[in-house]
């Protein structure tokens, strides 16, 4: 990573050397954090989010629903005013559950009580579509996050912040989360809510070109 004076020597800063060229993205999502990791990779999408029934299917398997889930966000999004469109979905599962949003205090503690001292799966999917490839592709990223043994003080201080009520699995590891996972291994741009190597795969192979500021 570049410092202030390594920036002010090459007149770059951090996160500015990649720039997208020749095509219109669009993402169907209203996740800010999404947002947030495409713009640190140089990406500027239009964010147009989709309306689509996340119902899971009955014995559906979570990988199979995340891919689905994403596929169906970025076709719901293909219109002729952009070129790409790239819809996501993440999924907090433990054993075989998917822990979703929590629906109040109780809920959200319950979560957090059960990934106390445990090992979860975070799993994310992330598709494209285009005008010329409406069907799309998509690809699943798996993570697994070990959380510390919580105590039901921290669980409770927690829950009363009030950032685990629009969280997968009751957390935001990039938020105050982050002082329970004891170890990430795979993605941690997957946990936040995108894999940022995953997704410029996509973008590459659906034609997106990338050029250095000059």
């Amino acid at each position: 990573m570049l410092n202030n004076l390594e920036s002010e020597a090459t007149g770059h800063t951090p996160g500015s050397f990649w720039k997208p060229v020749g095509t219109r993205l669009r993402l169907a999502s209203a996740s800010a954090r999404r947002l947030m990791l495409l713009r640190q990779v140089g990406l500027d999408p239009e964010v147009r989010p989709t309306n689509v029934d996340e119902s899971r299917h009955a014995d559906e398997h979570a990988v199979d629903y995340v891919r689905r889930m994403a596929l169906e966000k970025a076709r719901a999004g293909v219109t002729g005013e952009v070129d790409l469109v790239l819809g996501a979905d993440t999924a907090v599962v433990l054993e075989d559950e998917i822990m979703g949003k929590p629906r109040d205090q109780a809920d959200a503690m319950s979560m957090l009580a059960r990934l106390s001292g445990r090992e979860h799966r975070v799993l994310t999917g992330v598709a494209l579509c285009s005008p010329d490839r409406p069907g799309g592709r998509a690809v699943v990223v798996e993570s697994r996050v070990r959380f510390k043994r919580l105590s039901d003080a921290e669980i409770l201080a927690y829950v009363k912040s009030g950032e685990p009520f629009d969280k997968a699995g009751a957390y935001a590891i990039q938020g105050l989360g982050a002082a329970w996972v004891a170890r990430v291994s795979g993605s941690y741009s997957g946990v936040v809510g995108l894999p940022l190597f995953e997704t410029l795969e996509l973008l590459r192979d659906f034609g997106l070109t990338f050029s250095a500021p000059e």
